[in-house]
C-alpha cells in the first residue's frame, strides 16, 4: 500500500511541497511525513473526497503552514558561519566560585592534597615529601578528597 501510495504520487507531492517551502530538504521531510501518515490512515483514504492524492496534499500543506508557524521558524535563523566565541569569562569564574566553595567543604587534609596535587601539579612522592606524611596516606587523602569534592559538586548540580 505504502508502495504504491510512493510510487504514484511522491514526486509530484514533493513539487507541490517545494513549491510551497522552496526548501529541498524541508520538501523531502515533508514528504516522508505526509507518506507516514497516509500509511496510518490508509483505510480512510479511499473514502476521502478526491481520493488519496487529494488528501496527502492537503496534508502536506498543513505541515508546510504548521512549520511556517512554528517557534523554530519564526525566532531562528539559519548561518553558513559559526558565531564567534564569546570572550567574556563569566562561565570560568562562576565555576572558579563553584570549585572554591566546594574544595572549603572538604576536610583540611583532604583540600591541602588535592591544592597540591591538581593546582600545583605535584606528585604523590612530592606530596608527600612537603607534608611529611607516607605516599599512601597522600594517595588515601586524594582518593576520598575527590570523593568528597564530588560529593559537594553533585550537591550544587554541577556534575551527575
Amino acid at each position: 500500500m505504502l508502495k504504491e501510495l510512493h510510487d504514484e504520487h511522491a514526486q509530484a507531492l514533493w513539487r507541490y511541497v517545494l513549491h510551497l517551502c522552496g526548501d529541498r530538504s524541508m520538501a523531502d521531510d515533508i514528504v516522508q511525513e505526509t507518506l507516514l501518515r497516509a500509511w496510518t490512515k490508509w483505510k480512510s483514504l479511499d473514502s476521502s473526497p478526491g481520493g488519496p492524492r487529494a488528501w496527502m496534499y492537503t496534508v502536506a500543506r498543513n505541515l508546510v503552514i504548521d512549520d511556517a508557524r512554528s517557534a523554530r521558524s519564526r525566532y531562528e535563523f539559519g548561518t553558513d558561519e559559526v558565531p564567534e566565541r564569546s570572550r567574556d569569562r563569566t562561565d570560568a569564574l562562576f565555576d572558579s566560585i563553584v570549585m572554591r566553595d566546594s574544595l572549603a567543604e572538604l576536610s583540611a587534609d583532604h583540600r591541602e592534597v588535592l591544592v597540591h596535587s591538581y593546582y600545583a601539579g605535584r606528585t604523590v612522592p612530592e606530596i608527600a615529601r612537603e607534608l611529611g606524611i607516607p605516599e599512601g596516606t597522600v594517595k588515601s587523602r586524594l582518593h576520598y578528597g575527590l570523593k568528597a569534592l564530588r560529593l559537594a559538586l553533585q550537591e550544587k548540580g554541577v556534575t551527575r
